[in-house]
């Protein structure tokens, strides 16, 4: 192999023969391949949603162009592109606010969305894949840097080197030279697992013996300067090791710039968020919310005036939401920890009868939920079912509660929840919601994230690990459809390519709950979904989409014009429907 050959950026996903072999069912062998390449390169574009409530894109243009310029970053057209004017329809010509061509602007390559609805999302175009001399010469290879895969995988969306993604470096490596930088591949262990298999801090001695040699062919990501020396490397444990000033694909980084006004998303995700069609005043559910852009995307929608409930199982996300929203000014956002597979309250027989006499269409009215620790809020809305207050003289399943318990819920009633419950660094919890809570339910569910771009590694999924997915996919859905009242609206959404956690979704949703219906979608930018199923070995048969389904639902291919993630939305109308 020549140094071409070895020195550039090739990469092949390596997939599980049986996960191979269900997606060259599903999509074709042709199709499948052109999937498969497209996902290990990024977007040639970085595509950012403007905070209406703070600014405008006319605006953050002219912002990002200055500031970027500043930043150093040059852009230009990727090969075979013309930024301008983009046969997909998703760039424009740089316009300023009369309408008319920027020339200033011409060079920067940001410009407006066409698609109608989302003149508030910008595109920056990015460049790539470019080939970079690493300056090889006979018996003098260059100085090398391995890094993780993750890390290869950020950097390659415009991300820095930093210290804990190095794994090994050449010897002798001072702050200020240029280095190569490579990338070290998981790689199947005599145990059955995958892991990188060599010590953090490795010296690299050029030759054929160091880790992963031949397996580094054709994954190589750039170039870039030394910011410390090797040692320094693997003797801090934070700060950026490498500046890449040559890189692959050139994407800029938008950490830290015009925070509050812009957020960077992907177009799936902003699409997502029109697709639900949240109107002012109303109350809707997040049941997977983090890190928050589907969320304060909502909030942005409804002009900030509705309640927007935002739930996710893990405490640091939810924290992360927080952020985001105040952040972005937002306060219609109300955030807990909440297991989405818990997400329905019990009901109390209590509630049950108050629901059989006074509740619209059979729907018990959930009480308002406290936004602050500080606020007095009754034993409902904490999550305590009236049974879970009882006094000395109230029995709880023919058992009465202890003196103990009792103080305690009082001090809860009149007090609040306390400290580690409130929000403001603290998180609080939910004990689920009531069913026919809400007008509108989100639930972009947990996936194997098959769609992501750009990833270096696909080996460790398998089928049954698909399969896994889709099984907590349906309950979570169950939990959907008994939160969002008669006449509302549930969106799904996925970011993998696996069609039995997307259209097999949709074939069981639609399957189990009669009042359910597929519903059009605005704006329409994916494709249709898969019709068919598919046979497994074992004789299960598992469908998708019948005739006439597929145009309601979006599946965005990352191989095609758009040059998107992988994604998948479907939208259900909710009929009339029973407790």
């Amino acid at each position: 192999m020549g140094p071409s050959e070895r020195y550039c950026y090739n990469p092949a996903l390596r997939w599980n023969p049986q996960v191979e072999e269900y997606f060259v069912k599903a999509y074709g062998a042709d199709h499948f391949a052109r999937i498969s390449k497209a996902l290990t390169q990024p977007s040639c574009y970085s595509c950012i949603r403007v905070n209406t409530l703070k600014s405008t894109s006319d605006s953050v243009i002219k912002k990002l162009s200055s500031l970027l310029q500043e930043n150093g970053w040059l852009s230009e057209p990727s090969k075979g592109t013309d930024a301008a004017n983009n046969s997909d329809g998703i760039a424009t010509e740089p316009v300023v606010s009369d309408g008319s061509p920027d020339a200033a602007l011409k060079n920067s390559f940001i410009s407006k969305c066409k698609i109608p609805g989302l003149d508030y999302v910008v595109f920056v175009q990015g460049s790539g894949p470019h080939t970079i001399d690493y300056g090889y010469k006979e018996d003098k290879p260059p100085k090398e840097v391995i890094v993780s895969r993750k890390c290869a995988e950020a950097v390659l969306r415009g991300a820095h080197v930093y210290v804990p993604g190095v794994l090994a470096c050449s010897a002798h490596v001072e702050k200020g030279e240029q280095v190569a930088v490579s990338v070290a591949l998981e790689q199947p262990g005599a145990d059955g697992g995958w892991g990188v298999g060599f010590t953090r801090g490795t010296v690299l001695q050029g030759s054929q013996a160091d880790p992963f040699y031949f397996e580094r062919n054709g994954l190589y990501i750039g170039q870039g300067i030394s910011m410390m020396s090797r040692a320094g490397m693997f003797r801090v444990s934070q700060g950026v090791a490498l500046d890449l000033n040559n890189r692959v694909f050139n994407l800029p980084s938008f950490n830290d710039l015009l925070e509050g006004e812009i957020f960077l998303q992907n177009l799936p995700s902003i699409i997502t968020a029109h697709a639900l069609d949240p109107q002012e005043g109303e109350k809707i559910l997040d049941m997977c919310a983090a890190p928050g852009g589907k969320t304060t995307a909502i909030a942005i929608l409804m002009k900030d005036n509705g309640e927007v409930i935002a739930a996710d199982r893990s405490h640091n996300k939810v924290l992360e939401i927080q952020k985001l929203a105040a952040e972005l000014g937002l306060k219609c956002i109300t955030t807990y920890k909440l297991d989405a597979l818990k997400s329905v309250q019990r009901i109390s027989k209590s509630d049950n009868q108050d629901a059989t006499q006074g509740g619209v269409n059979g729907s018990i009215q959930n009480p308002e939920l406290p936004k602050s620790g500080l606020e007095k809020v009754s034993d409902t809305a904490l999550g305590f079912s009236q049974d879970k207050v009882a006094t000395l003289d109230q029995p709880k399943n023919g058992k009465y509660t202890s003196n103990a318990e009792h103080r305690k819920n009082m001090r809860v009633m009149r007090n609040g929840p306390g400290r580690n419950n409130t929000l403001g660094g603290r998180v609080e919890k939910c004990k689920g919601f009531f069913p026919n809570t809400f007008d509108r339910v989100l639930l972009d569910a947990p996936c194997s994230a098959l769609g992501l771009r750009p990833r270096l590694f696909s080996g460790e999924d398998t089928m049954e690990s698909l399969q896994s997915h889709s099984k907590y996919q349906r309950r979570m859905f169950d939990q959907a459809v008994q939160l969002v009242r008669p006449g509302g609206v549930i969106v799904y959404s996925t970011c993998t390519i696996n069609p039995g956690e997307n259209e097999a979704l949709v074939r069981y949703a639609l399957d189990t709950h009669k009042f359910l219906s597929l519903a059009s979608q605005h704006p329409k930018v994916g494709g249709p979904g898969l019709v068919g199923g598919c046979q497994f070995p074992d004789g299960y048969q598992e469908e998708w989409l019948r005739p006439g389904e597929e145009d309601f639902v979006q599946r965005f291919d990352p191989s095609s014009e758009l040059d998107t993630m992988g994604f998948f939305i479907a939208k259900f109308n909710v009929g009339g429907k029973d407790i």
